[in-house]
């Protein structure tokens, strides 16, 4: 075994100590994933997913590379471990990852935009408060596009 000192970085995770406890981010992988899909001089947006945005299995044309979409969709679910903020979106782009057309791709990069915006938000694990955990449900009925069924997220 091999101490490495103070805890920084690791695994895309950024670990600053601070009188108030630990703040975590991922502002250094979000850059990253920005740079990597030629995002950096996109137009920031304030909010990941417009609540009137309703994607289906069938709407617009299909990709010929759909390996882009899949590996974009998996470094942005790993990064909502400090960003619970985007969890929704994904929740919603991760339902068509086997029938992708391109009206799923803007959708995706409409989530990276917002990350632009906020690429410095995470989550601050705090010395005073205890933790507690509270669960939240959401589901609304028959929403989905394709098959009429309710969708629900907690």
């Amino acid at each position: 075994m091999k101490d490495l000192g103070a805890l920084s970085y690791f695994l895309g995770l950024e670990i600053t100590p601070s009188y108030k406890g630990f703040f975590i981010c991922q502002k250094k992988y979000t850059q990253d994933l920005l740079t990597k899909m030629h995002m950096l001089n996109s137009k920031p947006l304030t909010f990941p997913m417009g609540s009137h945005i309703k994607l289906t299995k069938y709407e617009g044309q299909k990709l010929s590379s759909p390996d882009v979409f899949r590996r974009l969709v998996g470094k942005l679910i790993y990064l909502t471990i400090t960003r619970p903020d985007i969890s929704f979106a994904m929740q919603v782009l991760s339902q068509f990852i086997h029938e992708l057309t391109k009206a799923h791709l803007v959708a995706a990069k409409h989530v990276l935009r917002y990350l632009k915006n906020t690429s410095d938000k995470g989550i601050l694990l705090s010395r005073y408060v205890s933790a507690n955990l509270t669960g939240y449900c959401d589901s609304n009925w028959g929403s989905c596009c394709d098959s009429r069924k309710s969708t629900t997220g907690f």
